[in-house]
């Protein structure tokens, strides 16, 4: 849903002229340096790119799940990283308080991340709880008003910066499966959290993953999102539904990028005196990628929309993820393919987007993990 397309449309122009104008050009030497000038984070800030997602009552903009996937759309067909830096802010690390949390946790994070002035991270994966994230082995051990944490986190995104850390823990001991995990909001600072350097990376160089440990970190029960013990996992769930779709939209601004880098290639790179774009192979190449992009497309922005009117798209948010990241990674190598030795060297655009996009295939649910979820919800609606 669009609510006001005349205004919407001046923050997607805004959005597409900062991606263009100030990330673009930075685009190999963040790749080189694996770091994101402090200076263009401030930018970011400057243009509201943090609190997108967060309701306006606390400083955001509010976005409906449609707006936010044409503009996932628009931040992404620049290196990948840039969106990696403010995208916890605006999805998964802002959705957990904006879905669940309590009045008061609610007023205390969610300007600070709307600002930009907090970065938040999502601490769930651990080395023995990845796809199956209700395997949860870090524990909370209440002792009076308080839970004492313990336990690591792994492959935690933006965890080397964070000011704000969701941490998911099992606080019943007795409870196996997704019952039984609680939520924490645990500031940086806090006794006992401590988190790595950042982890070197195949791509996504500038965006800092770590892992977040947890020795006997000592939290007021007021620190449990919404307030409620054993929620946890339903609220991670709930989460990464809608991250989900996002997700659908960062891989579908890369693919553009690269049907557009392969259309310039195929006009500019000459073999036996003609364009290479004259040969129908690479035609085909181009052709099934910009075909698979609007797909994708499609199916995303239907289910964004089924999303704002309020159906439950937990199935649609699966088949959006997995197709969009699949198809992403097939656009991504046909790039390379129609680059040729050029596409294989490193500080080519295809080489880097490349790299950068394998992961999508990887988080928010592997694609064999939603191609089960899919099927398992198919084969239910039939019964």
């Amino acid at each position: 849903m669009i609510r006001d397309p005349d205004n919407f449309a001046s923050l997607l122009a805004e959005v597409r002229n900062f991606v263009h104008s100030e990330c673009l050009p930075l685009e190999q030497q963040v790749d080189e340096q694996d770091h994101i000038p402090e200076s263009l984070v401030q930018r970011m800030r400057d243009v509201g790119l943090f609190g997108h997602s967060i309701p306006q009552d606390y400083g955001g903009a509010g976005l409906t799940s449609e707006e936010l996937s044409l503009v996932n759309i628009e931040v992404s067909q620049v290196a990948t990283t840039f969106r990696a830096r403010f995208g916890g802010n605006t999805g998964i690390a802002s959705e957990s308080l904006v879905l669940d949390g309590t009045p008061e946790q609610k007023r205390k994070y969610l300007p600070q991340l709307a600002s930009g002035k907090m970065t938040g991270c999502f601490a769930l994966t651990e080395p023995e709880a990845g796809s199956d994230a209700a395997a949860q082995k870090t524990m909370a051990v209440r002792d009076g008003d308080h839970f004492v944490i313990t336990g690591a986190k792994c492959f935690i995104t933006n965890a080397p910066i964070a000011d704000l850390f969701t941490v998911f823990a099992r606080t019943d001991v007795q409870t196996r499966g997704a019952n039984g995990v609680t939520a924490f909001l645990v500031e940086r600072g806090t006794p006992g959290l401590s988190t790595s350097r950042p982890n070197r990376k195949m791509g996504q160089h500038g965006s800092p993953v770590g892992e977040v440990v947890l020795d006997q970190v000592r939290v007021h029960k007021s620190a449990i999102v919404g307030g409620l013990e054993g929620q946890g996992f339903r609220t991670a769930m709930r989460a990464l539904n809608k991250q989900r779709i996002n997700l659908a939209g960062l891989c579908i601004g890369p693919a553009i990028r690269l049907v557009n880098e392969m259309v310039e290639r195929a006009r500019t790179r000459k073999q036996s005196g003609q364009a290479i774009g004259e040969f129908q192979l690479v035609q085909q190449m181009i052709a099934e990628s910009n075909t698979e992009v609007h797909a994708a497309r499609a199916l995303l922005l239907e289910t964004a929309r089924k999303r704002d009117a309020g159906v439950d798209v937990t199935m649609e948010a699966s088949m959006c993820k997995m197709f969009a990241s699949e198809m992403c990674g097939r656009v991504a190598d046909r790039a390379v393919q129609l680059f040729g030795g050029t596409g294989y060297m490193a500080g080519n655009v295809a080489e880097r987007f490349y790299r950068d996009v394998r992961v999508f295939r990887i988080y928010e649910g592997t694609t064999q993990v939603h191609i089960a979820n899919i099927a398992k919800r198919t084969l239910a609606a039939a019964a």
